[in-house]
Protein backbone atom coordinates (compact mmCIF):
# COMPACT_ATOMS: atom_id res chain seq x y z
CA UNK A 1 0.00 0.00 0.00
CA UNK A 2 1.20 3.42 -1.03
CA UNK A 3 -0.04 6.70 0.07
CA UNK A 4 0.76 9.76 -1.54
CA UNK A 5 0.30 13.10 -0.60
CA UNK A 6 1.05 16.30 -2.77
CA UNK A 7 1.94 19.70 -2.14
CA UNK A 8 3.06 22.40 -3.50
CA UNK A 9 0.02 24.06 -5.75
CA UNK A 10 -1.19 27.79 -6.02
CA UNK A 11 -1.71 30.66 -7.54
CA UNK A 12 0.97 32.01 -9.54
CA UNK A 13 1.03 34.71 -12.76
CA UNK A 14 1.97 33.71 -16.43
CA UNK A 15 5.59 33.18 -16.61
CA UNK A 16 6.06 32.19 -13.34
CA UNK A 17 6.95 29.22 -11.44
CA UNK A 18 5.66 26.47 -8.74
CA UNK A 19 7.71 23.38 -7.42
CA UNK A 20 5.16 20.17 -6.61
CA UNK A 21 5.87 18.12 -4.41
CA UNK A 22 5.01 14.14 -3.83
CA UNK A 23 5.38 12.58 -0.83
CA UNK A 24 5.38 8.58 -0.60
CA UNK A 25 4.62 6.17 2.03
CA UNK A 26 5.78 2.39 1.96
CA UNK A 27 8.93 0.53 2.05
CA UNK A 28 9.97 0.17 -1.73
CA UNK A 29 9.11 3.22 -3.06
CA UNK A 30 12.29 3.09 -5.30
CA UNK A 31 10.64 0.04 -7.39
CA UNK A 32 7.56 2.71 -8.13
CA UNK A 33 7.28 4.16 -11.59
CA UNK A 34 6.19 7.67 -10.74
CA UNK A 35 3.72 10.45 -12.51
CA UNK A 36 2.31 13.29 -12.16
CA UNK A 37 -0.78 13.79 -13.77
CA UNK A 38 -2.97 16.85 -14.17
CA UNK A 39 -6.79 17.37 -14.81
CA UNK A 40 -8.75 20.48 -15.88
CA UNK A 41 -11.88 21.21 -15.69
CA UNK A 42 -14.47 19.74 -17.86
CA UNK A 43 -10.79 17.48 -19.52
CA UNK A 44 -9.84 14.16 -19.12
CA UNK A 45 -6.96 13.32 -16.52
CA UNK A 46 -3.68 13.31 -18.61
CA UNK A 47 0.38 12.33 -17.79
CA UNK A 48 2.58 15.15 -17.95
CA UNK A 49 5.56 13.98 -16.84
CA UNK A 50 6.92 10.43 -15.72
CA UNK A 51 9.95 9.06 -13.87
CA UNK A 52 10.10 5.20 -14.17
CA UNK A 53 12.14 3.30 -11.01
CA UNK A 54 15.03 2.71 -13.54
CA UNK A 55 15.20 6.89 -13.75
CA UNK A 56 14.20 7.26 -17.41
CA UNK A 57 11.67 10.35 -18.15
CA UNK A 58 8.71 10.99 -20.36
CA UNK A 59 7.44 14.51 -20.64
CA UNK A 60 4.20 15.51 -22.40
CA UNK A 61 5.36 17.78 -25.76
CA UNK A 62 3.29 21.15 -24.14
CA UNK A 63 5.79 21.07 -21.21
CA UNK A 64 9.18 19.77 -22.67
CA UNK A 65 11.94 22.52 -21.70
CA UNK A 66 9.11 23.91 -19.34
CA UNK A 67 8.55 21.21 -16.33
CA UNK A 68 11.07 18.85 -15.07
CA UNK A 69 10.78 15.91 -12.88
CA UNK A 70 12.73 14.07 -10.42
CA UNK A 71 12.87 11.81 -7.67
CA UNK A 72 14.75 11.28 -4.16
CA UNK A 73 14.19 7.65 -3.04
CA UNK A 74 15.94 8.41 0.15
CA UNK A 75 13.49 10.86 0.99
CA UNK A 76 10.62 8.97 -1.01
CA UNK A 77 9.41 12.27 -2.35
CA UNK A 78 8.56 13.73 -6.81
CA UNK A 79 8.64 16.41 -7.37
CA UNK A 80 7.81 18.43 -10.41
CA UNK A 81 9.09 22.09 -11.28
CA UNK A 82 7.31 24.16 -13.46
CA UNK A 83 8.86 27.06 -15.04
CA UNK A 84 7.32 29.41 -17.82
CA UNK A 85 3.76 28.71 -16.55
CA UNK A 86 1.03 29.83 -18.93
CA UNK A 87 -2.81 29.89 -18.43
CA UNK A 88 -3.28 26.61 -19.56
CA UNK A 89 -1.41 24.93 -17.40
CA UNK A 90 -4.14 25.37 -14.79
CA UNK A 91 -5.21 22.07 -13.50
CA UNK A 92 -5.35 19.94 -10.76
CA UNK A 93 -2.15 18.02 -10.32
CA UNK A 94 -2.03 14.54 -9.22
CA UNK A 95 0.81 12.54 -8.28
CA UNK A 96 0.89 8.72 -9.67
CA UNK A 97 2.57 5.55 -8.23
CA UNK A 98 2.17 2.25 -10.28
CA UNK A 99 4.01 -1.23 -9.79
CA UNK A 100 2.86 -4.36 -10.54
CA UNK A 101 -0.05 -3.57 -12.18
CA UNK A 102 -1.65 -1.71 -8.83
CA UNK A 103 -1.95 2.55 -8.90
CA UNK A 104 -1.95 5.03 -6.36
CA UNK A 105 -3.13 8.33 -6.01
CA UNK A 106 -2.86 11.27 -4.05
CA UNK A 107 -6.03 13.76 -3.69
CA UNK A 108 -4.37 16.26 -5.86
CA UNK A 109 -3.14 19.67 -5.40
CA UNK A 110 -4.42 23.25 -7.61
CA UNK A 111 -2.29 25.01 -9.68
CA UNK A 112 -3.88 28.51 -10.99
CA UNK A 113 -1.98 30.31 -13.42
CA UNK A 114 -3.70 33.53 -13.78
CA UNK A 115 -2.75 37.41 -13.83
Amino acid sequence: QVQLVESGGGLVQPGGSLRLSCAASGRIFRFYNMGWYRQAPGSQRVLVASIASDGSIRYVETVKGRFTISRDNAEKMVYLQMNSLQPEDTAVYYCRADMNYREYWGQGTQVTVSS
